[in-house]
């Protein structure tokens, strides 16, 4: 196994987590329920990346969370004119001083999802 890093975020309802990253794009790799109605924990690819939620998490109001998941993608024009008008956005399309194209929506949880790719020139 290629040795990597998989962030694990702790959300408050892993299955409405679950459900709205599928609903951008994300695949369920795996996933173990609480022995009852929900999910405890889940894995989600988009690419050859993947995320963990696992239950336990906190709601929170605050404007930005302790996680930010910053995702390169091949085409993020096209991904944002699919995006711009289900999600929450934070920061439209724009380019920035290091050489890349990104916005930045809000998941479900609060936390920030920034898609990018570098920048023509």
């Amino acid at each position: 196994m290629a040795e990597k890093v998989v962030p694990m975020i702790h959300v408050s309802d892993v299955r409405a987590t679950v459900d709205w990253y599928e609903s951008i794009g994300f695949t369920v790799t795996d996933t173990y329920d609480d022995g009852g109605e929900g999910l405890s924990f889940a894995i989600l690819s988009f690419g050859s990346s993947e995320v963990m939620f696992s239950s336990g998490g906190q709601p929170s109001n605050q404007n930005r969370r302790e996680v930010d998941l910053y995702v390169y993608v091949d085409n993020v024009d096209d991904l944002y004119r699919s995006l711009k008008d289900r999600v929450e956005i934070v920061k439209g399309l724009h380019d920035t001083f290091y050489g890349m194209r990104e916005f930045i929506i809000r998941d479900v949880n609060r936390f920030w999802l920034t898609f990018a790719q570098f920048a023509s020139t």
